[in-house]
């Protein structure tokens, strides 16, 4: 297992985060466990996780059950100082969180201290703000977006705000590090100008969407992480199991996040369908896993600080952990250039 810096932080992370989403709805807190045991034996050091999860499906009463998963596994085995815990405050929009309301001050404070009482912990090491409060591109939203409505001065309030709170955090010694999810170069411009100003933590990474049908964060967001030493921590890197191969031709597994979630966060349409079949079919020519193909290739993305994965049973975890031992050859890179020309926003 490699490592890579945390932004600017000097906490070094596992190149392959474990993700959380499913347990408390698909998982038990057993397989939590169990995976959580498996990860950490095979280096993996880093855990991705949010107040607003399990997600599959959303329900208010499901809210927090996976930071309590893990809490008790930390509380169990002892070993919270061998462990990158990252978590995340929701944004606006959920009636059982807070009442839908956006992310503000007194919002911050009341999660970090909900998280931190279900991770049973003291700290976090990253904390991230879920999506902005002013709207934008990430869950399917690019097809509407139009940020020429977003109304610049609360929009900056808001922003200040949050970081504000999250300076906080840190020297309470609630938070070491902060982090941005479903974020915009601009947003996080922002975020990295006011730090410098006012002497408040400074973004040490983003949590954005990026796998092989979804690779917007190769234009703008790739020169921030460049030239402001910011990582992206890749969610969906499987596009929500899609580029396995395992729904084509309508095919529907049992117990599959398909069977539970209508159409996968807005990914299971007809145009995704002839670009998954090529990479799939890309994959078996080269001998690989489709799965292990498409983690292998987020990878090796100069701006990847860690993928993150997320399984239902203990073969696709060990799959996905897998992918780390995979080094895709020039053949296959060349091929993935190719597909992506012909299918460049299937999504």
């Amino acid at each position: 297992m490699k490592y890579n810096p945390l932004g600017r932080t000097g906490i070094s992370v596992s190149e392959i985060c474990l993700g959380t989403m499913t347990w408390g709805s698909q998982n038990s807190e057993k397989d939590a466990h169990d995976q959580l045991d498996y990860a950490f034996a095979q280096g993996v050091n880093f855990i991705d996780t949010a107040e607003l999860y399990p997600t599959t499906p959303l329900s208010a009463e499901t809210y927090g059950d996976t930071e309590r998963f893990i809490g008790t596994w930390l509380q169990a085995r002892g070993n919270r100082d061998r462990v990158v815990l990252a978590t995340k405050v929701a944004g606006p929009g959920r009636p059982y969180i807070r009442g839908g309301a956006p992310m503000s001050r007194a919002g911050i404070l009341s999660a970090i201290d909900g998280s931190l009482q279900r991770l049973k912990t003291d700290y976090v090491d990253l904390y991230q703000l879920h999506w902005p409060n002013r709207g934008h591109y990430h869950f399917r939203n690019a097809w509407s977006y139009d940020p020429s409505k977003q109304d610049r001065e609360k929009a900056a309030a808001e922003l200040t705000e949050a970081l504000d709170t999250v300076g906080e955090l840190v020297k309470a010694g609630k938070v070491r590090a902060l982090g941005l999810s479903n974020e915009t170069a601009w947003g996080t411009m922002q975020f990295l100008k006011r730090a410098e100003e006012k002497g408040l933590p400074r973004v040490a990474s983003i949590q954005n969407e990026y796998n092989l049908l979804y690779r917007a964060y190769d234009l703008d967001l790739a020169e921030v992480s460049h030239h402001e030493d910011i990582g992206l921590l890749a969610y969906s890197p499987l596009a929500a199991g899609l580029l396995t191969g395992k729904y084509l031709d309508g095919a529907r597994p049992e117990g599959s996040r398909l069977t539970k979630n209508g159409d996968l966060g807005g990914r299971y349409q007809p145009l995704q369908e002839p670009a998954v079949r090529a990479y799939v079919d890309l994959a078996k020519e080269h001998g690989l896993d489709p799965a292990q193909m498409a983690l292998a290739f987020c990878l090796t993305r100069p701006f990847m600080a860690s993928v993150i994965i997320g399984a239902t049973t203990m073969e696709q975890l060990e799959t996905d952990i897998g992918a780390a031992e995979v080094t895709l050859p020039p053949d296959v890179l060349n091929g993935i250039r190719r597909i992506h020309r012909l299918y460049p926003a299937p999504m």
